[in-house]
């Protein structure tokens, strides 16, 4: 039994909101799983640091580069785009779709002050990486220390 359900019977307003939302979605959808990145995050995101640079790789399968926008403001980093839907004619009619399309945005804060001006991106094979260099002030300095 879920916390939502065990909350239900306490009677909140918003958990009973809650729960009932979702059990109108899952008798619209009729018991279907919906696809993972409708359930989560899209897309999926890794994020690594070191000394030098801040890497981010973003599965985007289906996108293409222009499809795909990045920016930065101060220490936010936005990527948004795309999924287009692929229009075919098939003489066969589509009895099961479980790839989805539409917009996506994600933000992220940034970790460190980056040096905008060498931003790198590239898409390939469905990952986007994108290398965001950290600025001169935001590298570590190391101090030696004298005897």
């Amino acid at each position: 039994m879920t916390l939502a359900l065990i909350d239900k019977k306490r009677k909140n307003p918003l958990t009973r909101f809650h729960c009932e939302m979702d059990d109108l979605f899952d008798s619209f959808f009729g018991g279907y799983e919906l696809p993972f990145y409708s359930r989560c995050n899209f897309p999926a995101i890794d994020i690594a640091e070191n000394e030098d640079s801040v890497t981010v790789n973003a599965e985007v399968p289906g996108c293409k580069a222009e499809d795909i926008d990045i920016s930065v403001h101060g220490n936010t980093l936005t990527i948004s785009g795309e999924k287009k839907q692929e229009t075919k004619n098939q003489e066969n009619g589509c009895f099961h779709v479980e790839r989805s399309y539409g917009s996506f945005r994600r933000d992220f804060n940034l970790p460190s002050d980056i040096e905008t001006t060498r931003i790198e991106a590239a898409c390939k094979d469905g990952i986007l990486s994108v290398t965001l260099p950290k600025a001169e002030k935001a590298k570590p300095v190391k101090i030696k220390v004298k005897d």
